[in-house]
């Protein structure tokens, strides 16, 4: 309808996942490059996940054009399914017959025989799962088996398991531990920065037909908060201010178009006095801790003064305070919580520990490059970020609503928290409920260690490579009379586990990643900076 006002061919706002106006963000880069790295590698699951909307299945579908055509694929976008339903499912994607009514063992049979006949006649097949945190623990045992019909060099199924954070949680159950093992490669897809939204609005307008910008500065700004740089609310929300732009006969769009469009969509009345209450919300914890000497942390709040420490829930008050203090505390925290959806910021609280500021215009990662320094993004719960004792970005959910913040500190039962510029005192077991089981830090190389270890590196640079790959990977080290197939293969795997380019080649940032399980370098969370 509003096509030709704005001289466009085609809706470039569109939420279905049209491969065509695919973003290629950071971020999204390295999603499709881990897709691509775990199909050519000989392991059988490789894992992608994301918040609502930031894009998985579209890059899914991008991945998909990519496919050597010696691949045959299944694309399962239902996953609410029993084993036999899952596997007949898996049948009618690739084409195999079955009777009525066939047996679980009929079915693994049926796939068994065409994945060897792939195989014979040189063709790959892939199986991929969408919204896969819906599979139950029995169906993913099932894929599990499924993928033990393998040669001596590779799987001949394949598994792409695409879903939500949730996806995380429950490949850590114990019953799953054996597939869990079996992933060799995972990545966990981010919202968009602020630049990135600009980038990504001017992306689909130009595939639309559109060259010239259409959304002023403030339109940015308002859609970047508004929609937490998930790409599916991005499109929402231009949609609506496209209408309504349209009807009032209005060009360029801005900010009150989208404050508009935000009330309409997501039912959310734009902001007023943010700023003030960012700074009346300093003001107030400034003028508690003068008057009182306590620091008031919420919602399982940390009174702290020189003589004791006692600790106040935010449903069950168990320290004499005053009511309104404890109701200024936990509107300070819903308001940090408010104002941590952007890991940029979160990044630059991780970097101000190391004694560094990132760059502006580029990613937190880009910025590590240029100071010498990688970035890597992991799964895993926080008894093994502890055990690294670095500080991290940690990606924590309130209310189904993603947040970033920095795990500054641990002492005792309580861990530093911190959220846009604030810290709160929290206990574990609230962090515990609040943490996805996702983690970003930061690595320099420790003082000592080679700059890279090429396969005409000396034997001690070799040996100091498998001790220290032995040690993050605990297991025994080797002793090491060359550069063999297997020390490479153990680079492969830490690279994969860590979320980096997987080239089997000690870089720098290969040799910075193995620094954090040797003499600790850097921040630490316990026990100061080392």
């Amino acid at each position: 309808m509003y096509k030709a006002f704005f001289g466009l061919t085609d809706n470039p706002f569109s939420i279905a996942p049209n491969p065509s106006y695919l973003f290629l963000s950071d971020r999204h880069r390295e999603a499709l490059a881990h897709l691509m790295y775990g199909l050519g590698e000989t392991g059988g699951f490789v894992l992608l996940t994301g918040e609502v909307g930031t894009g998985k299945t579209t890059v899914s579908r991008c991945l998909l054009r990519q496919l050597p055509e010696n691949t045959d694929t299944a694309f399962i976008l239902n996953p609410s399914l029993t084993e036999s339903e899952l596997l007949a499912t898996l049948c009618d994607e690739l084409g195999i017959s079955y009777g009525e009514n066939p047996t679980l063992k009929q079915l693994t049979d049926l796939i068994s025989q065409f994945l060897l006949r792939n195989h014979k006649a040189g063709r790959n097949t892939v199986m991929i799962i969408d919204e896969a945190q819906h599979l139950r623990a029995e169906v993913l045992e099932q894929l599990r088996l499924l993928t033990n019909l393998e040669t001596d060099t590779k799987k001949l199924l394949q598994v792409i398991l695409i879903g939500q954070p949730e996806l995380q949680h429950l490949l850590k159950r114990q019953e799953l531990r054996q597939l869990a093992q079996r992933i060799t490669a995972r990545y966990h897809l981010l919202p968009l920065t602020e630049q990135e939204v600009e980038l990504y609005v001017q992306h689909r307008l130009r595939v639309a037909g559109r060259n010239e910008p259409l959304f002023n500065r403030g339109a940015i700004k308002a859609l970047h908060r508004y929609s937490g740089g998930i790409p599916r609310v991005i499109n929402l929300l231009c949609e609506r201010a496209l209408m309504a732009a349209y009807g009032q006969n209005r060009t360029p769009i801005n900010k009150q178009m989208i404050n508009a469009a935000a009330e309409e969509v997501l039912g959310e009345k734009p902001s007023r006095g943010g700023r003030k209450w960012a700074w009346a919300s300093a003001a107030v914890i400034v003028l508690a801790a003068a008057a009182t000497g306590v620091w008031w942390f919420s919602p399982q709040l940390q009174a702290y003064t020189a003589e004791h420490k006692t600790e106040v829930n935010s449903a069950e008050v168990t320290v004499p305070a005053p009511q309104p203090q404890a109701s200024v505390a936990n509107q300070l925290l819903d308001g940090a919580i408010a104002q941590s959806h952007n890991i940029d910021n979160a990044y630059a609280g991780l970097f101000a520990l190391w004694g560094e500021a990132p760059y502006a215009g580029v990613s937190a990662c880009q910025s590590a490059q240029e100071l010498g320094m990688v970035c890597t993004q992991q799964q895993g719960s926080l008894t093994q970020l502890l055990n690294l004792n670095y500080p991290a970005v940690v990606y924590l959910k309130s209310e189904q609503q993603l947040f970033y913040g920095v795990l500054v500190k641990k002492q005792a039962q309580q861990l530093l928290l911190q959220l846009n510029e604030q810290q709160f005192w929290v206990t574990q077991t609230w962090f515990e409920q609040h943490f996805t089981g996702t983690y970003e830090l930061l690595a320099k190389k420790a003082e000592g260690a080679p700059t890279e270890v090429s396969p005409s590196a000396s034997l001690a640079q070799v040996q100091w490579l498998e001790d220290s790959l032995a040690r993050a990977q605990q297991r025994p080290a080797r002793a090491m009379s060359y550069f063999d197939a297997e020390l490479e293969q153990a680079i492969r795997e830490f690279q994969s586990l860590h979320n980096v380019t997987v080239d089997g080649r000690a870089s720098a940032s290969t040799i910075a990643l193995l620094g954090l399980y040797g003499a600790h370098h850097g921040p630490a969370l316990v026990g100061g900076q080392s």
